[in-house]
């Protein structure tokens, strides 16, 4: 009980405290970017040490600093976004959730950072998002997401969504497949029932998304997803149902589709 409260208290105190600093280094240092050094420097250990997450990462030879590449891992827990911000060295941003943007402090420093809002809502602005997105990799910014779309409730990897693959063919960067295993013991999904462990993260070679067609989302989702599921069971996970590959539009997870709750 004191260790949830003391992580809550920490979590909430770190945030406040370290949004007005990657202000300020932004400020003085004329680059966005900057807030990223803060976060993986300063804001992501502290959440992670109070949580008592003892994190092991192999495979960091596979990420380059000077090519824009899409990172995609599967999804466990709120503490895998400071884990990532710390294992995978280099200044991405987030492509995330638009209605993170409106959550005081944590959107407003997505917002001011960089980092991409996709509203998957809204079929016109979920397209607009993507080919902004898309052209701010080309021009060079590595882009980092979870195609779940949510957090697993078992550790199992959950079929994707379709529009990170979208991004990528529109891109044509690597995409670099991540397995995140561990951090839904340590804080599980809507809980704030810590306990200290182990977490694993294991970066897989990228994937070059040349050799897919334009149109072949779910070709491309299967590959990432296959090394993903492989990791994951080499780090002693559940991994997931091979054949479960995307999930339907307006899905998330391993949720019936909208039209099967409809007619139920």
């Amino acid at each position: 009980m004191l260790r949830n409260l003391l992580c809550m208290v920490v979590a909430v105190v770190a945030t406040a405290i370290f949004f007005p600093v990657t202000v300020v280094v932004a400020l003085l240092t004329f680059n966005p970017g900057a807030t990223v050094w803060v976060a993986r420097r300063l804001w992501s250990p502290i959440l992670i040490a109070t949580g008592g997450a003892k994190v092991v990462v192999t495979g960091q030879e596979n990420v380059d600093p000077n090519r824009p590449t899409i990172y995609v891992s599967n999804h466990q827990s709120t503490l895998d976004i400071p884990i990532h911000f710390v294992t995978v060295p280099v200044n991405f941003r987030y492509v995330a959730k638009h209605q993170l943007k409106y959550v005081p402090l944590i959107g407003w420093y997505l917002w001011y950072a960089g980092h991409i809002f996709v509203n998957r809502g809204r079929r016109d602005k979920a397209i607009a998002s993507l080919d902004a997105a898309a052209q701010k990799i080309r021009n060079g910014t590595s882009v980092f997401l979870y195609p779940e779309g949510t957090r697993s409730d078992d550790g199992s990897v959950l079929p994707f969504k379709k529009g990170p693959f979208a991004l990528a063919l529109k891109s044509r960067v690597p995409v670099v497949p991540i397995t995140i295993e561990g951090s839904g013991s340590v804080m599980p999904k809507n809980s704030w029932n810590i306990k200290p462990g182990p977490v694993y993260v294991k970066i897989g070679k990228p994937i070059d998304t040349t050799g897919f067609a334009e149109d072949d989302r779910e070709g491309l989702a299967r590959a990432v997803r296959d090394v993903i599921i492989q990791q994951s069971l080499e780090l002693g996970g559940k991994g997931g149902d091979p054949e479960k590959v995307t999930a339907a539009a307006g899905v998330e997870g391993d949720a019936p589709s909208r039209l099967h709750r409809n007619a139920s």
